[in-house]
């Protein structure tokens, strides 16, 4: 009988895109795991292969030389870049549709309470704000009560206010039910206030730039940030 991982370890040796019959290396020589509990941040240049990484880490991706290995039996709960909330389904339903055979039935009321959403169950996607329609997304995702979060711009065109409350939901999750947490961001602020490590991808094709550990003091992590924006130029125009 194998052994079930305890965290997710993720070993990326080679992703290639074929063009009219030739390789475009994409991905080369990534390797990171994720702890539970653990909440880790993936930065990198538009294009640099982020989503790219996430779909291999989701099983949507299969065509890689590397491996991928997932905590609690691989249950993975996903929120993509878009909520890709079915529009014909009311928010209750829309939760429904990722509880498979097998899976206890999820308390949907607490679910929408713990994202902010109290009482939101019969109301249709287009009746919702973006930031509303991402709190359905992630409740959605947390439905199978997940071992592994997987996270693709979550905060992305969200105000500040609004996105420190998502991320805020966020590291509680990961804090109360030890789920692995992996996001790709171009969000700065709302990640040094949850992160417990941040990786940086650069280079084509890309490779892992950095692994960082973030500090617990706040003055330790904005010194942290301001290297971090020295370092890697893209990183200022994300933050801008």
């Amino acid at each position: 009988m194998r052994d079930v991982p305890a965290r997710l370890d993720v070993r990326i040796a080679r992703k290639a895109f074929h063009r009219n019959g030739e390789a475009h290396p994409v991905l080369h020589d990534i390797g990171f795991a994720v702890a539970a509990g653990e909440v880790v941040a993936l930065f990198g240049p538009s294009g640099t292969g982020k989503t790219t990484t996430l779909r291999i880490v989701m099983g949507l991706d299969d065509a890689f030389d590397g491996t991928v290995a997932r905590p609690g039996g691989g249950r993975l709960g996903a929120m993509f870049q878009e909520p890709r909330l079915a529009p014909w389904l009311n928010v209750a339903d829309n939760l429904r549709l990722v509880v498979t055979e097998g899976i206890p039935p999820p308390d949907i009321p607490a679910l929408l309470a713990e994202v902010g959403l109290p009482g939101a169950e019969r109301r249709l996607p287009r009746e919702l704000s973006l930031g509303m329609a991402r709190r359905a997304a992630l409740a959605r995702a947390l439905c199978i009560s997940p071992a592994v979060l997987v996270l693709d711009e979550p905060f992305a065109s969200l105000d500040p206010q609004l996105a420190g409350s998502l991320a805020a939901i966020i590291r509680g999750r990961a804090t109360r039910s030890g789920t692995s947490v992996l996001l790709s961001t171009h969000d700065l602020d709302p990640v040094f206030a949850i992160a417990d490590r941040i990786l940086v991808l650069s280079g084509h094709p890309a490779t892992l730039r950095a692994d960082l550990t973030l500090p617990a003091a706040a003055a330790a992590r904005q010194a942290m940030r301001a290297e971090l924006l020295a370092a890697f130029p893209f990183l200022a125009r994300a933050d801008g």
